[in-house]
């Protein structure tokens, strides 16, 4: 006897609420860090991913492009259409990870504030609260290509990389982001209690015996 699985074209999402969203935290959250490279997006997110783990009991993921882009969007590259489809894999990437239960600090360049305002709008709100936090990263590109960790604005001067953000393509500033990051100011640490006190502050928070 032999069976055969046929395809469908009227298949569904079914929304649940899923109970692991009110274990540790009142409500499931993104946090989007934007900025220039080299401005301390995922070196901040990093930071506040141990902050909110050793500290708050938090279920935390980051993603950056050094987990997105060597896997799930190896086949992109840098110009327009390329960086639009690498945002949006990424705003589906976490809304998978907010529906097991897990905050997402996604730590990416994303210049374009129509993407943004995309993913924006997948991963929506959680009820009146917003669960969408746009964080902007601000420092500027003369900082940004003093540190340059990964020489990555030396090649772009010299013209090996081109549309690369701040030097060779644009970079469009949040206009209204949840919060401001003054990174080229501020150390590492004094963004993360930033950040902390935000989260307090909105009720993002709660230890927990609070729950």
């Amino acid at each position: 006897m032999s069976f055969c699985i046929s395809s469908s074209n009227n298949t569904t999402h079914m929304p649940m609420t899923n109970p692991r969203h009110c274990h540790y935290f009142r409500h499931n959250m993104k946090l989007w860090f934007t900025g220039l490279s080299g401005s301390g997006k995922s070196t901040i997110a990093t930071a506040l991913e141990r902050e909110l783990l050793l500290r708050h009991k938090k279920t935390i993921y980051v993603l950056d492009g050094d987990n997105i882009r060597h896997g799930l969007c190896s086949d992109l590259g840098f110009g327009t259409t390329d960086r639009q489809e690498n945002i949006r894999r990424i705003g589906e990437v976490c809304n998978l990870f907010t529906d097991a239960g897990t905050i997402v600090l996604a730590a990416f360049v994303s210049p374009y504030k129509e993407d943004r305002d995309k993913v924006r709008l997948l991963l929506g709100k959680n009820g009146e609260r917003k669960n969408f936090i746009e964080i902007h990263v601000q420092a500027s590109v003369s900082t940004c290509e003093e540190r340059d960790p990964k020489g990555l604005y030396k090649r772009a001067r010299a013209g090996e990389i081109p549309n690369f953000t701040g030097i060779s393509a644009p970079f469009e500033a949040p206009e209204n982001p949840e919060v401001v990051l003054k990174s080229g100011e501020k150390s590492v640490e004094e963004c993360v209690s930033q950040l902390v006190t935000y989260l307090k502050d909105g009720g993002y928070l709660c230890s927990p015996g609070n729950k």
